[in-house]
């Protein structure tokens, strides 16, 4: 085992790298460049033993459970549609906030009359969607769409959607209404698990920076 491992840190563009920066700063880790004018995928730090790889944000859990980052921020959305085989998730960063809710046409039933059989689902969150319902032993068809999930019911396409929902606005624009929540959404630092044996002290070190700086900003009350 190396007294002075190195580490990669798995990130996405946009609005989780915007809201973990402050975090990894607060850690003493600051990038060398700016992932959203850089083409390059792997990018250094002011610590030479750490880099950040810029990929999907749909990728990140995967990267991370065959350690190809040791660590990595992810939507819990994410993580429930990857499972979270061979991770730890010690670490709520309690950033890019919202619900993953059930939603549709205001007249919208969840328990359709027998003569309109199973309930289409238009949603990404496949696996989400499908332990969703059948916890409530209700049987639905899944249809996979990538965006504009909002059209699917407006055009016949589904009964429902399964989606994120951050204040209601799309929902509201296109006529539909939230009618159940399945799951509270946040970003979470997650560790491929080799990692947190093999490199156990230079990474709990770092969890244990991040969670303070996550503490303060939440005494800080922002």
């Amino acid at each position: 085992m190396s007294d002075d491992p190195r580490l990669t840190i798995a990130l996405s563009k946009g609005r989780i790298f915007e809201q973990t920066l402050p975090f990894l700063e607060a850690a003493g880790l600051r990038a060398t460049e700016d992932p959203e004018t850089s083409r390059k995928l792997i990018l250094d730090t002011n610590d030479p033993r750490v880099k950040l790889v810029i990929i999907r944000a749909s990728d990140v859990p995967t990267y991370v459970q065959y350690g190809a980052a040791d660590l990595g921020v992810a939507g819990k959305d994410v993580l429930l549609e990857h499972g979270g085989e061979g991770l730890y998730e010690p670490l709520d960063l309690r950033i890019a906030r919202c619900r993953l809710m059930v939603a549709g046409r205001p007249e919208a039933a969840l328990v359709p009359p027998p003569a309109r059989g199973r309930l289409r689902i238009a949603t990404k969150y496949v696996h989400g969607a499908e332990r969703h319902f059948a916890a409530k032993g209700q049987q639905v068809e899944i249809i996979k769409l990538y965006g504009s999930m909002e059209l699917a019911p407006l055009v016949g396409l589904s009964d429902l959607i399964v989606d994120l929902v951050e204040s209601g606005g799309t929902l509201k624009a296109n006529g539909l209404v939230p009618i159940e929540h399945i799951s509270d959404i946040s970003s979470r630092l997650i560790v491929n698990k080799a990692s947190w044996k093999m490199k156990h002290a230079r990474v709990t070190a770092l969890v244990e920076s991040l969670r303070k700086a996550v503490d303060a900003q939440a005494a800080a009350g922002r």
